[in-house]
């Protein structure tokens, strides 16, 4: 913001042009926010959250529709982060199909972290980071063209945050992974090595 301060001395003095200089530099605390709702198009019973919870089974009942006003989270269908994953950013949700939802089931959730710098994933092509291995540091809307295999059975998230789809095109169940190794599929939460897609968590809050 600009101030002209020749106008504001000679009403206020020197004194007053600093204290205002300063105020206008400062920038607000980034807060994360998710509001949830019992019915479709944010109708009915909400629930706003700023921050990760394991358990929101008290807060309401069902979820049909979603507005995130800042942040990049990670839902979950059943409480203590597990069950069928949802990655959604800033945008608004009218029904569960639009996150690719399930059902109407959310019952705990994360703050994704936003990164910034550059993306690195290592797939394998068998357990324990071993047979064929490709590396990526882009989207892959289609694994099999890419991979010539329809199963990933461990990986290295080197950098960066990724989401794997069970289908290609980004589509089918989700799985979240953050950077570390994952000797296994079920390291990731998956009941097969089957992923058909993945792609970087790059959304700005």
């Amino acid at each position: 913001m600009y101030i002209r301060t020749s106008f504001i001395k000679a009403i206020t003095g020197a004194n007053s042009v600093e204290h205002i200089d300063k105020s206008c530099k400062m920038a607000k605390p980034f807060i994360p926010q998710i509001i949830f709702y019992e019915d479709r198009n944010f109708q009915g019973r909400s629930h706003e959250c700023s921050s990760e919870c394991s358990d929101l089974s008290s807060y309401f009942r069902r979820c049909n529709s979603i507005r995130v006003d800042s942040g990049n989270w990670i839902l979950y269908e059943q409480p203590n982060y597990r069950g069928h994953q949802y990655f959604l950013h800033r945008g608004e949700y009218p029904d569960f199909q639009q996150w690719m939802g399930y059902n109407d089931s959310i019952r705990s959730m994360r703050l994704s972290p936003q990164h910034q710098g550059s993306f690195r994933i290592r797939i394998y092509e068998r357990e324990d980071f071993k047979g064929q291995m490709m590396e990526f540091t882009e989207d892959c809307p289609h694994v099999h063209e890419r991979f010539h295999h329809h199963d990933i059975h461990s990986v290295h998230i080197q950098e960066g945050y990724w989401m794997f789809y069970e289908e290609p095109n980004y589509k089918g169940r989700q799985y979240y992974l953050r950077p570390g190794e994952y000797r296994r599929y079920s390291d990731w939460g998956a009941a097969s090595p089957r992923i058909g897609s993945f792609k970087r968590l790059h959304h700005f809050y």
